[in-house]
């Protein structure tokens, strides 16, 4: 007994090795007992078990790695994403127990806990009784208990007796009560120091690779311990305040639920406790405070606000959302109803006083159809498109290329059949890559003593140009033939007639790109144009005395294009059209709409006829078949802020910027006297709004980014003539993220794909006539990107590490 004591203290003593403990040789078998068939799935034929520490104190994985063959090595090289492994994170609920293969073979069976097939599906590790003898098994055994032990009760396993780790054996819904005796194995009649050998080689060491025919490259590319950084804590620290109000709060909101929160390292939603109780409360004025709690302690203390990034999915009746604590670390909760009616109410309840959070009104002063399309915002999985628009004959480009994203993240696997959907897992294909487009980042020159960073972009339409404002000045950038950015020169000290300088505020491509329209922050009535050849300021527009110009956009989509001059623009609370061919003041009077109330109108965008759509800082959206007549729809505010707006060329789709969120709008009246029509030529009725798709983030990806949501005004491709929009893109933090347009169309939300970047994004956009090539500007450069660089997210694509940015020093000026 001494001697195997020992032996585990060979196999627990280094700190620094990852893997603990491993058996070379097995196969691995889905066994679904429920099918009509009984069948047993070979998933694995060669393949390698591991117990494995993680970056988590007490928290360990049981990992099954296949085995290549020699020939077969250059194949997994190819293909980066193949699934080579399969981990578990070592816990009771694993029903982990020895037992025998129908074939006679000893095994290692456990719980399928992916949630992919029934509930009582197993997986069983298969060994060959010649390779891997009955003391190896049992020592795999005891270090197996002894990793559940420490998970249990968070301490180390040198404090378990023989019996507490019995009592951790599953022993089956009947196992007969037997004396415990001592669970380690009984050593055979052999040399002691032969079985002291033979016990050590199951000791995995970081300098030899895993005992199997060619190393696996998933386990060759694990790093040892010694470069794991210690991850967060499993569960923040349980907030010591209850309610922030002196006495018995006003409970709003109240339900029972089952807790949940995702663990990075593991990749799971681990269940914290059943039957928890779920109450939102008053706390001031259009304040409301969430509250989780059960008998012994209060697992979580949160304001209601848009950081939280809520995400409702009514297939597994769970919400998912984003915790920030003190230190701005992020945490991914999830609360699973116990029924569709808890689940509705909720919903609704919360749909209710975040908008009231938001617009700081109760909510029983916004119209009866208003309510229904705020409510309606928080639906998921909703199809956008009428039936007989579908074609389910046959299948688009972009739907084809979207298919490979069906799943959510092949690392988070779940602990419930019914949260299915929530971490649905999805095959990928390595992208081709060969060209590195957008590794090699184009800069302006930098001077000593320049400080200015990139603030504004504005791509090319009829010539392959981008340009980036920087500061007072602004760099011009060439697309080249093999897909790259190349510095051309910079357009320095940019200034009025009268030799004034300033930093453009806004910049926008006007008249076939030989020119530049661009405001002045501190003169508010006037555009200046830019000739883009001499690359000097040669006309100043005076709009309008009175009206200040916040905003101005092209006169139609691809107005840029042609020759065309007119343009619309918009202050606070006013839309008109601007003509620079006027004498005086360029507003066209006959084509101004002045709004009494302060609408706070942020953003416009027109689609290819001139229907314009107007965005509001108050979160309202109009729809404009004229300029200077009322809008044909109005939708109601959710409440955040919209930043940005813009419009399939058709006028179909509608796509609006918030914060932690975009709402892609379908402008099609779908019943009513106006059926068939868009909501710019015709009012909505009533009783019909459209239903606004929620385009978020999953809340435990964002715990990866491990910061707050905030995007960049999104933008639809702009692909070649003839071929309508087929993706989204946008940027936060240091991602730039794309949705598939045809898949959102279907109600399918989750499908997008992004890519981690050198530094934050600043502004994003596609190339004009090519919806694969994504123009990207970051503070010191600009980068050229294509759309199938974007991956799924996974641990791996969030916690990339990109190349650094560097800046060009070529200096070539006008």
């Amino acid at each position: 007994m001494f001697m195997l004591r020992s032996i585990f203290g060979k196999i627990w003593g280094d700190q620094d090795n990852v893997e603990l403990i491993q058996i070379p040789a097995g196969a691995l078998y889905l066994v679904r007992p429920s099918s009509v068939k009984g069948s047993r799935e070979c998933i694995y034929k060669d393949a390698v078990a591991t117990i494995r520490r993680t970056s988590t104190e007490h928290n360990y994985q049981l990992v099954v790695t296949r085995a290549y063959d020699e020939g077969e090595q250059q194949l997994l090289d190819e293909d980066e994403e193949s699934d080579d492994e399969r981990s578990f994170l070592i816990d009771r609920s694993l029903e982990f127990r020895a037992a025998t293969s129908s074939e006679g073979d000893p095994t290692f069976t456990w719980k399928d806990v992916s949630g992919v097939g029934d509930s009582d599906d197993l997986l069983e590790f298969a060994m060959d009784d010649a390779q891997v003898n009955s003391v190896t098994r049992s020592i795999f055994e005891v270090t197996f208990l002894q990793c559940v032990y420490e998970r249990k009760f968070g301490a180390s396993h040198d404090q378990a007796s023989d019996e507490d780790l019995d009592k951790l054996k599953w022993k089956g819904p009947a196992a007969a009560v037997a004396p415990v005796q001592s669970i380690y194995p009984a050593a055979p009649s052999t040399d002691q120091e032969d079985l002291a050998r033979e016990i050590e080689e199951l000791t995995v060491k970081d300098k030899s690779p895993i005992k199997a025919t060619t190393t696996p490259k998933s386990s060759a590319k694990k790093p040892k311990a010694k470069a794991v950084t210690p991850s967060k804590p499993t569960v923040p620290a349980a907030p010591e305040e209850s309610f922030p109000v002196q006495g018995e709060p006003d409970i709003l909101l109240e339900t029972e639920a089952d807790l949940y929160l995702y663990d990075q390292t593991n990749g799971l939603f681990m269940s914290q406790e059943k039957g928890v109780k779920v109450e939102v409360a008053e706390a001031g004025r259009f304040i409301y405070w969430l509250s989780i709690s059960s008998s012994t302690r209060r697992w979580l203390s949160q304001r209601l606000e848009g950081s939280m990034n809520i995400n409702f999915a009514s297939d597994s009746l769970s919400a998912v959302w984003n915790y920030f604590d003190q230190e701005r670390r992020c945490y991914s909760w999830l609360l699973r109803f116990r029924t569709k009616e808890d689940y509705e109410a909720y919903q609704r309840g919360f749909a209710k006083l975040m908008w009231e959070t938001l617009n700081e009104e109760k909510w029983e002063k916004a119209k009866t159809d208003d309510q229904k399309y705020m409510t309606d915002a928080y639906e998921d999985d909703v199809e956008m498109a009428a039936p007989e628009e579908e074609g389910t004959d046959s299948e688009t480009e972009a739907e084809r290329e979207v298919d490979r994203y069906r799943r959510d993240d092949d690392e988070a696997r779940q602990v419930d059949q019914s949260l299915e959907d929530l971490l649905e897992e999805d095959e990928d294909e390595a992208e081709d890559d060969a060209k590195n487009v957008g590794d090699a980042p184009a800069g302006m020159p930098v001077e000593s003593n320049d400080r200015d960073q990139n603030s504004q972009l504005a791509v090319g339409y009829k010539f392959d140009r981008s340009f980036v404002v920087r500061g007072n000045k602004i760099g011009v950038f060439k697309h080249t033939e093999d897909d790259q950015l190349e510095f051309a020169t910079t357009i320095s000290n940019i200034k009025t007639g009268k030799g004034k300088s300033f930093n453009p505020r806004k910049v926008m491509l006007h008249d076939q790109d030989s020119a530049m329209v661009m405001m002045d922050p501190s003169n508010q009535h006037s555009l200046f144009k830019m000739d883009l050849e001499y690359g000097k300021i040669v006309d100043e527009w005076k709009i309008h005395d009175d009206v200040p110009v916040n905003n101005v956009v092209p006169n139609s989509k691809f107005a840029q294009t042609t020759a065309e001059q007119m343009l619309i623009g918009h202050s606070d609370n006013g839309i008109f059209r601007i003509d620079p061919r006027l004498g005086g003041n360029k507003m066209v009077d006959s084509q101004f709409k002045q709004y009494v109330t302060k609408n706070k109108f942020s953003s416009a965008a027109t689609d290819e006829k001139g229907r314009l759509a107007v965005a509001s800082a108050k979160g309202e959206l109009r729809l404009f078949d004229q300029i200077g007549k009322n809008a044909k729809t109005a939708l109601p505010a959710l409440g955040d802020p919209i930043v940005g707006v813009d419009v399939t060329a058709d006028g179909r789709y509608v796509v609006a910027t918030c914060k932690t969120y975009l709402l892609l709008i379908d402008t099609l009246i779908g019943d009513g006297r106006y059926k068939g029509e868009l909501g710019f030529d015709r009012s909505f009725p009533k009783e019909s709004k459209p239903i606004p798709r929620r385009l978020q983030l999953k809340p435990h990806h964002v715990a990866y980014m491990d910061q707050e949501i905030s995007f960049t005004p999104a933008r639809f491709d702009t692909p070649a003539s003839g071929h309508g929009e087929t993706s989204i893109v946008t940027g936060t933090g240091s991602y730039i993220v794309s949705w598939p347009l045809e898949r959102v169309k279907k109600g399918r939300t989750d499908g997008y794909t992004l890519r981690k970047m050198g530094d934050v994004v600043v502004e994003d956009n596609f190339a004009f006539g090519n919806s694969n090539n994504i123009i990207v500007a970051m503070p010191q450069d600009l980068q050229l990107h294509r759309k199938g660089q974007l991956q799924k997210p996974s641990r791996s694509s969030l916690l990339a590490t990109p190349r650094q940015s560097r800046s060009s020093i070529v200096d070539e000026r006008y």
